[in-house]
């Protein structure tokens, strides 16, 4: 095949770039160092049960402009729906629960407290009524006139808060102040950061209006279903070639690399000026994760009855104790508590364990670069809120901050998200220039969760750096 364009890196963001370019008719190679395709959407299945390795539950998937414009069931993808989308368990066997509706979230939150299921309804009720506006301006190019600005307005406004402050004046129980806060603690940040209360309602407008579903049988059939889209438009992706320098690459009009700014720098070397070499040292990545596949025998046995029906659980109990663990984390520590996001998959996608089994995939935040093994820092705060769950563990398997950038290099230190989430970030990428994908070498994008609008499975990285390429190209 004659090759127009090449991308390094086959994650989401990658492929995304590749099928954008090969949309366009141009003739698109991607490559992989892994030996298989996916990024953050691969999965390791072995004697029946099936563990993802990084992103499980795809929230922004079923909201990206992107992945609207793709056929998942005609791709042969099954999303599987939980019947609660997450919960908040808390200390005396309490818990409170994110539904589908804005309307059912509020009615138990209303129960705790009367008047904060109302709040809930009146912060999250328009943006979830008007959400197909919302998502092509927030995960958009933030560089032209807002097609709806009232709606990017209310999620705007409130979104530059930190989760701390936004919590606070909007709820009164301990119940939807966590709610809200175990949300925004996916931004990997202290909560008391301005935008992270735009993390925290992204997700949750997320699971209102699509839910956070599974992929039946794994993440890895969503980027297997990647690949067969690239394919079908006459593009291929070579794995197990790992692109050491520029230099590497067949002579291309395009190259858009799926890698952090950390990568760019190793393979790009003297090419690059030295004020965007020097800015592009300067990003910051922010803290890692330490994350644990269990296998059990049993379903893990949550205190709160309704937490057996949730897809994914935050554990850390209230705002202020999850607030200190993530600070502490940012601060360098590893704290006795964290925070940890768990997974249940199985409740909504039983094939993911052999009959009888269960699996649960679990995280914590830990300091950028740690190499420590924290699982029981986790396994603690499982028991916490499931009393009696070390007795199910058939085998656990653990990887460390360190791991994860071992397993895949755009993890730099652990870090899962490519880079700290604040509005520099969002708004200018890893360096301050009007494009935010585009390099000063000819042709050259950056297209990767480093450039906005940044982490999570939603492709839009990549879709934006592709565009703007094609209309650079003309």
């Amino acid at each position: 095949m004659r090759t127009d364009a090449v991308v390094v890196g086959a994650g989401p963001n990658g492929l995304a770039a590749a099928i954008t370019l090969a949309r366009a008719g141009l003739g698109v190679r991607v490559y992989e160092a892994a030996d298989t395709p996916g990024g953050g959407l691969r999965s390791v299945t072995r004697d029946g049960w099936t563990h993802d390795v990084c992103s499980t539950v795809q929230s922004l998937a079923m909201v990206s402009p992107f992945f609207r414009t793709l056929d998942l069931d005609a791709l042969g993808v099954r999303m599987r729906y939980p019947p609660i989308a997450f919960a908040h368990p808390l200390d005396g066997g309490r818990a409170a629960l994110g539904h589908r509706s804005v309307a059912g979230t509020a009615a138990g939150l209303d129960a705790v407290h009367d008047g904060d299921g109302r709040a809930w309804a009146r912060l999250l009720g328009p943006l979830v009524e008007k959400h197909t506006e919302l998502w092509p301006e927030m995960l958009g190019t933030l560089r032209r006139v807002p097609r709806h600005p009232v709606t990017l307005a209310r999620f705007g406004l409130p979104g530059m808060l930190p989760v701390e402050t936004l919590a606070r004046t909007a709820f009164r129980s301990e119940e939807a102040r966590a709610l809200f806060a175990g949300a925004g603690a996916h931004a990997i940040r202290r909560l008391d950061a301005p935008l992270t209360s735009a993390f925290a309602l992204a997700l949750l407008v997320a699971a209102h209006a699509a839910d956070w579903p599974v992929v039946e049988g794994g993440s890895a059939v969503l980027s297997a279903a990647l690949v067969r889209e690239l394919e079908r438009l006459g593009g291929e992706v070579v794995c197990g070639h790992r692109v050491s320098s520029l230099a590497d690459l067949p002579p291309s009009r395009l190259r858009l690399l799926d890698v952090t700014p950390f990568q760019l720098r190793e393979i790009a070397g003297d090419a690059l000026p030295p004020s965007y070499d020097r800015a592009l040292a300067r990003h910051h990545y922010g803290p890692g994760v330490c994350k644990v596949d269990y296998e059990l025998s049993g379903p893990v046995p949550w205190t709160n009855p309704d937490c057996h029906r949730a897809g994914t659980l935050h554990l850390g109990g209230t705002l202020e104790q999850i607030a200190r663990s993530e600070a502490e984390t940012e601060g360098g520590r590893h704290p006795d508590a964290p925070y940890v996001l768990a997974v249940q998959a199985g409740v909504a996608d039983p094939t993911r364990a052999p009959d009888g089994g269960h699996t649960l995939w679990a995280y914590c935040h830990v300091p950028h670069g740690s190499d420590r093994d924290v699982s029981a820092a986790i396994e603690r705060q499982v028991e916490r809120f499931a009393p009696g769950f070390g007795d199910l563990v058939l085998s656990r398997s653990v990887r460390t901050a360190t791991d994860h950038q071992r397993y895949d290099e755009n993890y730099v230190g652990g870090a899962i998200n490519g880079g700290m989430a604040g509005l520099y970030s969002a708004l200018l990428g890893p360096v301050p220039r009007w494009s935010r994908y585009a390099t000063p070498l000819p042709g050259t994008y950056l297209c990767s969760a480093a450039t906005p609008p940044g982490g999570g499975v939603h492709g839009m990285s990549g879709y934006l750096a592709a565009s703007e390429a094609l209309r650079r190209l003309g």
